[in-house]
């Protein structure tokens, strides 16, 4: 049990929050958790979770699924027609890291806007809805992944919202790490779900389930996605046994995230002060903290395997970024050792 507490021994892993392990409340409500068969008369479990997630960002229904892949996916199946445009921003995770559910299963045409920490342009935008045929989908994302964890303000949330109800367009968010904004923002949930038709939201990053998320929206579109869930093979019969740990990841690991913007913060203000370069801890709002290894001389991957060999794992990003992701294992002893590990490849 120790082990699963502190996730891998020896080891300091920052590649991302998906390496939490579950809590040991959470392996004690999977053990006794009420099942049922979640492709017929339906679990339990899995429809409290349901009710649950769906409580928390304002909608009317939720439907679990295996990844948040998948739930985005599922998002644009039951929104968007074949050959209808998907507006996003950029650096969006959806049209760099899942492009193929975006051009492959759900048919729909990427539509890069320019943006600045994840927020897209607005006037952009609009002109990209102007001078569209086939619009389909607006698409946001927050905390944004790719833009270091930053957190899209909900004035400008609003306004991409109103702008696709002038023009016919549903609106869906990206809220993998939704609670990381919320907790950002000292908010809850569902007062930045509500600048969106439909959310999806991981419960295996930050909030330390083992598998799992959920899809929220309108009663009638969680109904089709439903059924667009069995399309894609995400049916999972007696589901309860890990919809069981997303109940209490919902329940007891929300607030303690606040925990891991601090360690990001803590991590950026050391690395700023061994070289200003490295990173700008003014730009760390949640868990996630891109280092800029640039000006070195080395590239990010010299430098991901020179940590590596003092037992610390991030990320390398391209030929000049690192990503650091911080979660419930990375306490202060992790950090210091982080920071160490880091001001002797530096020297």
């Amino acid at each position: 049990m120790v082990a699963q507490e502190r996730g891998r021994d020896g080891v300091v892993d920052l590649r991302s929050d998906t390496v939490t392990l579950p809590t040991a409340a959470m392996l004690e409500r999977m053990q006794r958790a009420p099942l049922g068969d979640d492709g017929r008369e339906g679990d339990p479990t899995v429809r409290a979770l349901e009710a649950r997630g769906a409580a928390l960002t304002g909608k009317e229904a939720a439907l679990f699924v295996p990844s948040g892949t998948m739930g985005n996916l599922l998002a644009m199946l039951a929104h968007a027609e074949r050959g209808g445009e998907v507006f996003a921003d950029a650096g969006a995770h959806l049209l760099n890291s899942e492009l193929g559910s975006v051009v492959t299963i759900a048919g729909l045409v990427p539509k890069p806007m320019p943006s600045r920490r994840g927020a897209m342009d607005e006037a952009a935008l609009a002109d990209a809805i102007r001078g569209s045929e086939r619009p389909g989908l607006i698409a946001m994302e927050t905390a944004h992944n790719g833009a270091g964890g930053a957190v899209l303000p909900p004035p400008h949330m609003m306004r991409i919202h109103a702008l696709g109800q002038s023009n016919g367009i549903p609106v869906h968010l990206d809220g993998a790490r939704l609670f990381n904004a919320s907790v950002a923002l000292g908010v809850p949930a569902a007062r930045i779900a509500e600048h969106a038709d439909s959310v999806m939201v991981c419960l295996s990053k930050g909030l330390s389930a083992p598998v799992g998320s959920l899809l929220c929206g309108g009663a009638a579109f969680v109904a089709r996605a439903r059924t667009l869930r069995k399309l894609v093979g995400g049916t999972m019969r007696q589901s309860g046994v890990v919809a069981a740990a997303g109940l209490v990841a919902l329940e007891t690991m929300i607030e303690r995230l606040s925990k891991d913007h601090a360690a990001a913060r803590r991590l950026a203000a050391a690395l700023s002060w061994l070289d200003p370069a490295l990173a700008d801890p003014d730009q760390v709002q949640t868990n996630i903290l891109r280092v800029d290894v640039s000006a070195s001389g080395r590239e990010a991957a010299a430098w991901a395997e020179g940590v590596k060999q003092r037992g610390i794992l991030v990320q390398a990003s391209g030929p000049s970024q690192l990503r650091l992701v911080t979660h419930r294992h990375i306490d202060g002893a992790a950090v210091d050792r982080t920071i160490a590990a880091f001001a002797a490849l530096g020297r």
